[in-house]
Formats: C-alpha cells, structure tokens, sequence
C-alpha cells in the first residue's frame, strides 16, 4: 500500500486532481482486474485506449487513475494523475509500488534477434547450480527460483513485470536473467529498472510488421544499451556487424565475445557432433552438450556475463559443462530407423539459416535433410519467402506448412512462402497445410542416417488458429511418427 504522493515523486510535468494522500493497495492496466483500492493506469494502445475504460475502472473501485486526458467528467472521490505520456511514467509508478526491486537483485538483460531464450535459460540454471536464488524472465516461462510462472510475452507490461521482480526480491533471488524485446524497448515497459549488465546477441530481420524498417528495429534494440548506467556492463557479439553499433552511446563497461576475433571472451570450435562440441573459451577446453556455431556463441556470452558478474573462470567453465539445451532448442530426437529429428525454435531467415548450417557441418554430406516449416499469421510477412529461400538451399527436400495461422488462412500464409521460389527451387518442395501430417510424412520420407528438421515452434504446446489455441507438440508428434 503506498500513498499517491509517493507513487508519482520520480515524474515530471504531473498534475493531480484530487486527495494526494489516498492510499493504493495495487496497480492494474486492464480495467476488469480492477478492485477496491487500485490504480487504474490509462494506457493508449495500439488498438485500443486505455482512457475509454476509465469509468469501468472507476466502478470497478479504483480509487486512482493515471491519465494523460482527464475525463469530461471525473468521479468524486477518486484521484486523477494527470502526466504527458502513461508509456514513461508506468514503469517509474510500478517499480516505486512494488518497494525498487532492482535495487535488490542484479538484474541482467538479454537483446537481439536470436539467442536470447537460450542465454538468459542458461544463466539462470547456471548460477542456480552455483547455489542462488534466481529468477528468469523468457519466452518459455517466468520463473521465480523453481517455482513456474506462465508467460504471455517474451516481456511482462511494466505493472507485471515489476510485481514479477517484487516477488523475486521478496523470496531472496541474488540474480535475474531477463530477456528484453523490441516491443518492450520501445512500449517503455521496461522503464524505471536498473540493470546491472546487458547482452546483445545478433540483429537480423525480424518484427517488421511492427517496426516497420530495419532501421527502426536496430533503433528500438540500441536504446537499451543507451539507458544502461556507468555502473553497468555490456557483453556484446563482435561476430555480428552491429555488434559495435550497439555500444556507441553507451555508459556501461563494454566487453566482447567473439569466434572469430581477438576479444574478452574468445572461442574456438574444436569439434562438433549430435551429441555435443569441444569448445576452447580463453585458452581452456572443455566439452558442452549443445550443437553447432550458434550456440557456441551463446555458449561465449553465457561465459563471459557470468565473468563480468564476479564468478571464478574455471567455476563457469565446470558449471557451464554440466548444462542442458533449452527446451525446443535444436532438440535432437533419435528414432528407432536410424534418422535424428530435429525440434527447434527457429522462426527467422537467420536462425533457419544457423540451425541448417549446423546440421550440414554436423553430417558431413552423409545422408539427406528434410525440413519442415512454416510462418506464423498475422506478424512479418516480408520474412515468409526468405524463410523458404533458406530451407531450400540447405535442404533435400522441404515439406512448407502450418505454424500459428492465428487468423490468417493457412493456404495464404504458404502462398506467401512459396512466393519466394522458384520452378527449379519447388522440385524439392510438398505442401502439406496440416502440421501434423506434415510431420508424419517427413518422417516417413526419412531413413537411416537422414535428418528431419521441424522449425518454427519449438518449445510451444499449441497451435493458435482463429484465436484458439489447440494442444499441438512437435516434440509429441514426432514421437507418435516413429511408431508408425
């Protein structure tokens, strides 16, 4: 419970209209959560704004509101906060009403187009094992040292985010591992938090149904790094082009990692199978049951974060060896006729291009690669003929599907992909708009020694068609094919 006074003492140009002594007992954006007491914040948008639902929120009993417009006519009794954009001042509110969490934990930040879910997952199992109350904030699931918390985003709104963060103080988490979205970046919903370090990972093409132009998107990933203290630390990917970009306006300490150059964190590939890959970090070896280039870079900023947080290199080092992919993560599932499948994530030109790759350099030109894959509804549309163009031109054959139509038609969303062939290309191409028998056939077409991978989805247990999310699992499909 905090009084109006003290909620809004850190925002500029505020005006308030009516008893700033009132007193707040929680903090909510979505005005049928409202209950007796709360604070209704009135957020504009992109679909909808948040000030048409002041009224409800009001007799629904909160006893505040934060706006940018006050309503025509305001309730009596109730407090109105009137500040010039509710995107700046949530974040400040949120994190003042849940006792400045990230003055309490070591908050650590994880941007870019790929790597992110891995990366944070790994820190956070990592300094667990290291004997730390942690928590983590990712795609997968919110954790509050164990205990599960589902997620709807890859990054909370800022009232969950910092209720979120109030809990993991509360319970005597040292550390959290975060990762932060472009839409977070530039919604603002990460406001008011102190960080005490950030990792960029890569920056491909991705979102631009949202930001419309790569610029933008490398603008919106950059403003993270821009908002980091003196007292903060970068960890950045020298492999990537923008790796240096992101640091240019920075007031944290910048390090580097790196496969291919002299950096801080320096790799060296040694070897690379299906079971695993020797990988020289610094000068000292040491074996990880994670495959390929990719993740031996997230391997790298895995390593070198843990560094910059104070940790023995030669603890890291051990502790690292002991982890485990992420879950629909370049899952490799062996079947019982001799062929691996693959279970990954991978939903852009860029990550298609890495899983693939890998699997190429893994066989050897042993054997052939079935992918299937689809694009997700209603988000990129510029992506789905790349995504096609890649999977082509490291596969035999490709098998181009459904993904989460959401409420696209499925057939549109395969024209689109199928748009970026060509009639030598759609040689090796099926269409098969069902997942599942999609699936099925793959693995039918598959024999010993063959790979079949199954891009796209990943760790999720659904498929949203029509705004209905239906129980769908690679990972349980494939299973089911290696009985057939």
């Amino acid at each position: 419970m905090m009084i109006v006074d003290e909620l809004v003492q850190d925002l500029k140009g505020v005006r308030i209209t009516g008893d700033a002594g009132v007193h707040v007992t929680d903090i909510q954006l979505d005005s049928r959560k409202v209950t007796q007491g709360c604070l209704f914040v009135a957020m504009r948008g992109t679909t909808v704004d948040g000030h048409r639902f002041i009224p409800k929120a009001v007799d629904a009993g909160a006893v505040a509101v934060l706006c940018e417009q006050l309503p025509e006519e305001t309730a009596p009794g109730v407090t109105y906060i009137q500040v010039p954009d509710c995107e700046d001042a949530v974040g400040p509110v949120s994190t003042r009403f849940f006792g400045n969490p990230t003055d309490k934990v070591r908050l650590v930040g994880v941007t870019g187009t790929n790597g992110k879910t891995t990366i944070a997952t790994l820190l956070y199992n990592m300094f667990r094992k290291m004997g730390y109350k942690c928590g983590l904030l990712s795609t997968v699931c919110n954790y509050i040292d164990g205990e599960p918390v589902p997620a709807d985003h890859t990054t909370p709104d800022a009232v969950t985010l910092n209720r979120l963060l109030g809990r993991m103080a509360d319970e005597g988490c040292k550390y959290v591992f975060m990762e932060c979205s472009s839409h977070a970046i530039v919604q603002k919903r990460i406001g008011g938090l102190k960080y005490a370090g950030g990792i960029f990972t890569n920056l491909t093409r991705d979102h631009m149904d949202y930001h419309k132009t790569f610029e933008n998107y490398l603008k919106a990933k950059k403003m993270f790094f821009d908002s980091l203290g003196k007292d903060a630390f970068m960890v950045t990917n020298l492999d990537d082009r923008n790796g240096l970009v992101m640091a240019q306006n920075t007031r944290a300490k910048v390090t580097t990692y790196s496969l291919r150059s002299m950096s801080d964190f320096k790799g060296r590939l040694l070897e690379s199978g299906f079971d695993g890959m020797l990988l020289e970090i610094n000068g000292r070896e040491a074996f990880f049951r994670f495959i390929g280039k990719f993740n031996a870079s997230n391997l790298l900023a895995v390593y070198g974060t843990a560094c910059m947080l104070g940790r023995d290199p030669m603890e890291v080092l051990t502790v690292m060896s002991t982890l485990t992919p992420v879950n629909g993560r370049f899952d490799a599932i062996r079947s019982p006729k001799g062929f691996t499948a693959i279970v990954d994530y991978a939903h852009t030109p860029d990550a298609l291009t890495n899983v693939l790759t890998t699997i190429v350099d893994v066989m050897e030109g042993k054997g052939e690669i079935i992918t299937v894959v689809g694009a997700g509804g209603n988000r990129d549309k510029g992506k789905r003929p790349l995504m096609a163009q890649e999977c082509v031109k490291y596969s035999d054959k490709v098998i181009i599907t459904s993904d989460n139509p959401r409420f696209e038609e499925p057939g549109d969303i395969i024209g689109d992909m199928l748009a970026g062939l060509s009639r030598e290309d759609m040689q090796k191409v099926l269409t098969i708009v069902d997942r599942r028998e999609a699936i099925r056939t793959a693995c039918m077409m598959a024999g010993a020694g063959d790979v079949v991978l199954i891009a796209g989805k990943g760790h999720e247990d659904y498929q949203e068609i029509k705004g209905v999310k239906h129980h769908f699992d690679d990972h349980e499909v494939v299973r089911e094919s290696f009985l057939n």
